[in-house]
């Protein structure tokens, strides 16, 4: 399948779909607290979701069993929400949640912290958030992936920690996953020349320690090889003839 380019109307799909996820962020981010399970997590967002008329991308996709993926500490992405798993304070959680509206999709990151957390881990909230940021500046026309992903590689090495190198970015649209492959590091391909129109779903993962992760017996949830704490942020977003735009974000609502 080719890279799309979206139309306005798929556009403004695809911003009403971003804006339903935020607010769904938003929702979490405030009720996330010490003893509440992932479980619990995972079913409000899917209420949030469903009460503005959407869809959980994440719901049955390939097979994953829940709407949110809520992944604690360690655990880098697609950790399965469990009635077991209890939210400790110190612990910093990663949120990773599509909506889809009128068959378009949206797709962001979160990383919250729920209460005091070791300095460490608010460092590595804030850089793996500000190393979205640092590759947003190259999301541009004329720009190719790689200098995307580069710019966020840098920036999180400067820092002193690594990035996640088996795990990427992609295209985002009418499927939850569209070319290209949007690698947070610099590869030795260039990638796609970026082109208004693309829509792609930019999301560090970032680890403390280093960048090797290893899959759970469950098949899904990824965890740091060397068991240090990993961060994630990610936004859809909208490559423009200038400035790139934010789909996933609410007026109101902090990104």
């Amino acid at each position: 399948m080719p890279i799309t380019r979206k139309s306005q109307s798929e556009i403004e799909l695809m911003q009403e779909a971003g804006r339903i996820l935020a607010i769904t962020h938003q929702e979490l981010a405030k009720a996330i607290k010490p003893g509440m399970t992932t479980k619990e997590i995972d079913r409000l967002g899917e209420t949030v979701i469903r009460d503005y008329g959407c869809v959980p991308s994440f719901l049955n996709y390939c097979g994953y069993p829940a709407s949110i993926c809520v992944s604690v500490n360690d655990e880098v992405v697609h950790g399965i929400p469990s009635d077991k798993r209890i939210i400790q304070e110190g612990d910093i959680v990663s949120l990773d949640a599509g909506v889809i509206y009128k068959g378009y999709h949206s797709d962001a990151a979160r990383t919250i912290a729920v209460g005091n957390i070791s300095a460490e881990a608010e460092k590595l909230i804030a850089v793996t958030k500000q190393s979205f940021f640092e590759g947003l500046k190259y999301a541009k026309p004329g720009y190719h992936i790689v200098d995307i992903g580069r710019a966020i590689q840098s920036y999180v090495e400067a820092n002193g920690f690594s990035v996640v190198r088996d795990l990427v970015g992609h295209g985002v649209g009418k499927k939850l996953h569209e070319k290209p492959n949007v690698p947070n590091f610099a590869g030795k391909q260039k990638g796609a020349k970026l082109k208004p129109g693309m829509t792609l779903a930019i999301e560090p993962m970032v680890n403390a320690g280093e960048y090797d992760v290893v899959w759970l017996e469950d098949d899904w949830t990824v965890v740091t090889y060397d068991g240090s704490l990993s961060a994630h942020y990610e936004n859809t977003i909208l490559i423009t003839e200038n400035e790139p735009r934010i789909l996933s974000r609410a007026e109101g609502i902090e990104v």
